[in-house]
């Protein structure tokens, strides 16, 4: 009974071999597809990550030597070829935001205005940017909005959830302290102070404004 068992095993042994052998004919070349699909999955994304390291690089370069010129309107000029240049949507934000600081910066509040206002309303732009330049728009010392509108601005940013929320509250306090509306300014600084997420000079700020008004910060009360 051993022998015809161990023949039995054989038997089924090559029957299962050549099964094998015909599925691998049949459907071998899935699995090379599939491998070959995998590798050059894997090639494809790493070329695509080192053409973006080179376009970030190469965007990183053009920006600092622009900003390189002596004269403001040289760098501005210098930016906006950069601005033509294949770069990504975030690098042409920079660049856009950087153009704008130059215009300020060479007696243009009109322009630097304006460009603030086209990046801050663009919506193929990531949203940081955008608020980075609503942020600055509504920052500008120069007139350029009433104070109803820079009130209005700031308060979108200082909505939760917002990047620049704790700084847009601060210059709210800032509008306030100009209204001469104390009050309502030591309640927003005091906000800033106890916040969790508050850096530590965007603290010291509103720890020496709060003073200078004539106030304690609530940090300090809790200590003694």
């Amino acid at each position: 009974m051993s022998d015809t068992d161990s023949f039995i095993e054989e038997v089924s042994e090559e029957v299962r071999r050549d099964r094998l052998f015909g599925l691998m004919k049949r459907y071998g070349w899935i699995a090379i597809v599939a491998v070959l699909a995998l590798v050059g999955g894997a090639a494809w994304n790493e070329w695509n990550k080192a053409q973006a390291r080179a376009k970030a690089q190469s965007a990183g370069d053009a920006i600092l030597a622009a900003l390189e010129a002596d004269e403001p309107g040289a760098r501005i000029t210098a930016l906006q070829s950069v601005q033509d240049q294949d770069i990504t949507q975030g690098a042409k934000a920079v660049v856009a935001l950087l153009q704008a600081a130059e215009q300020g910066s060479d007696n243009d509040p009109a322009g630097a205005q304006a460009a603030l206002e086209k990046i801050a309303s663009d919506g193929s732009l990531p949203e940081i940017y955008r608020q980075i330049a609503s942020f600055k728009a509504a920052s500008r010392s120069d007139g350029a909005l009433s104070a109803e509108e820079r009130q209005i601005r700031f308060e979108a940013l200082s909505a939760p959830g917002m990047a620049l929320r704790l700084l847009a509250l601060e210059q709210m306090a800032l509008l306030d302290i100009d209204a001469g509306d104390t009050e309502a300014a030591l309640e927003k600084l005091q906000g800033i102070v106890v916040d969790a997420e508050v850096t530590a000079g965007l603290r010291q700020r509103a720890t020496q404004l709060i003073i200078a008004l004539g106030a304690e910060p609530e940090t300090l009360v809790g200590q003694n």
